[in-house]
């Protein structure tokens, strides 16, 4: 990396409520953008429209995403929106949606997200919020979008920012934050080539970042570092610390029988749920596992690939609706919003995303409560997390298959080493708590009235 400059923010910094990078050259760059979107639309537009026709789901996400569904009615009060492009960011925001709430009681918090579990996640979240999914970067459905809801501010979370959204809130007036910012060095890369073209970090009025190496790549990018501040993850502090309420009924389903443990999979992408199977019956066969697919449609998948491993599974959705309960078979979670009370459930927590090059899930969530954590080589993502509950003693990083069975087996039969880790992940995580108190301190200048 080729940093040359460092965050030095400044609450006085210019917010930015005009296009800063006007003239015909960016309108022909805008419009050779919007011209691939379109080409890309017509080339596809055959599958399109035969996915539509077979698929209601899809075609719900096509509709909403061109900005053709209802939008929440206008409004007196001031509109905050919010965007978390799935599930991890829209849990991540929860803490600061209500120190939003609490300091602008005249305001109003919309959601929006990208993906259908995420949107759901939002649902649960944020009951009696609007919900919306955020449109397709297309000039004029990114500008219908913020024209039905009228924002007073954008907050992004981490980094998920598209070119003519961003055009757009700047010629509204609109200013946008980047809050618990991250960018990983492959993507940072990738951004340097194209910092000149699309998209132009000098739309952002302000970058909340979540650690020093962070706020150096946003520097490098938009060459402002008084808008960059370090304010820490706010993840921590949407955690629930220590021990967790468990409904009896969930408890019952999945939890371990009598002299069991509980080994979950967590966050699980294709195929870490064979791997996880065969590392299980090789290394921790006594044990109960439970599985939770990162997303729950891909729940028959996963029990065709479990079977296929020689470990036959069950349902959550099957034992709800009364299927024979058998704690020596694998439990998959097929439902949305279940993950951090099956954590809870754990006495060892396999965090996904991780065999696979993914980049990792976040394994924050089980620290908090307490719970030892192993994960794979693969968290590029999480690479701040994965070295704060390393440097604790609280984590095991693996390097492979052959790694997690040996986890398994050690894991499962020490109880100290579980107990010691536990332990340990706990107090590092709530050692990271206050990010969200530094990130509205730095966002209320945005959202208050000009």
């Amino acid at each position: 990396m080729h940093a040359t400059v460092r965050a030095a923010w400044s609450p006085d910094a210019p917010t930015v409520r005009a296009d800063p990078n006007p003239g015909l050259l960016r309108w022909l760059l805008h419009g050779s953008y919007d011209g691939l979107w379109i080409l890309a639309a017509l080339l596809a537009s055959p599958w399109i429209a035969l996915r539509m026709a077979r698929q209601q789901a899809f075609r719900e996400m096509v509709i909403a995403r061109l900005g053709l569904r209802p939008f929440p009615p206008p409004s007196p009060r001031r509109r905050v929106l919010v965007h978390g492009v799935s599930v991890g960011e829209i849990k991540g925001a929860a803490p600061l949606v209500r120190r939003i709430l609490e300091q602008f009681p005249d305001a109003e918090v919309i959601l929006s997200s990208t993906t259908s579990t995420g949107l759901a996640v939002a649902r649960q979240v944020f009951p009696g919020h609007a919900v919306v999914r955020f449109p397709l970067d297309i000039s004029f459905v990114a500008r219908r979008f913020l024209a039905a809801l009228q924002p007073v501010c954008v907050v992004l979370m981490e980094l998920e920012i598209w070119p003519n959204f961003l055009r757009e809130c700047n010629r509204r007036g609109v200013p946008v934050a980047v809050v618990n910012g991250r960018i990983t060095p492959k993507s940072f890369r990738r951004y340097r080539w194209f910092r000149h073209s699309l998209p132009q970090f000098n739309r952002i009025s302000l970058f909340c970042v979540q650690s020093e190496a962070y706020a150096e790549r946003f520097c490098a990018l938009s060459r402002r570092p008084e808008r960059v501040l370090v304010t820490g993850s706010m993840k921590a502090d949407g955690l629930t610390i220590g021990e967790r309420h468990v409904p009896p009924p969930l408890r019952e389903l999945l939890g371990p029988g009598l002299g069991q443990k509980l080994i979950v999979a967590g966050s699980t992408h294709e195929p870490e749920e064979q791997i996880v199977a065969r590392a299980w019956q090789a290394g921790a066969s006594e044990a109960r596992l439970v599985i939770v697919p990162r997303h729950p449609q891909r729940a028959n998948e996963v029990l065709a690939a479990l079977a296929e491993a020689g470990a036959p599974a069950q349902l959550l959705s099957r034992l709800r609706r009364g299927a024979a309960l058998d704690r020596r078979q694998p439990a998959i979670v097929d439902t949305i919003g279940e993950l951090e009370n099956v954590y809870a459930l754990a006495d060892l927590v396999f965090v996904g995303g991780s065999l696979v090059p993914h980049g990792g899930q976040n394994m924050l969530e089980p620290a908090a409560q307490g719970k030892a954590v192993i994960y794979g080589p693969h968290v590029d993502n999480f690479a701040q997390e994965a070295a704060l509950l390393e440097e604790a003693g609280a984590s095991r990083r693996v390097p492979d298959a052959a790694g997690l069975e040996r986890e398994f087996r050690a894991l499962v039969h020490d109880d100290e080493a579980r107990r010691t880790m536990g332990q340990a992940g706990r107090s590092a995580v709530e050692r990271q708590k206050g990010a969200t108190a530094l990130t509205l301190s730095a966002l209320a200048r945005l959202i208050a009235p000009a």
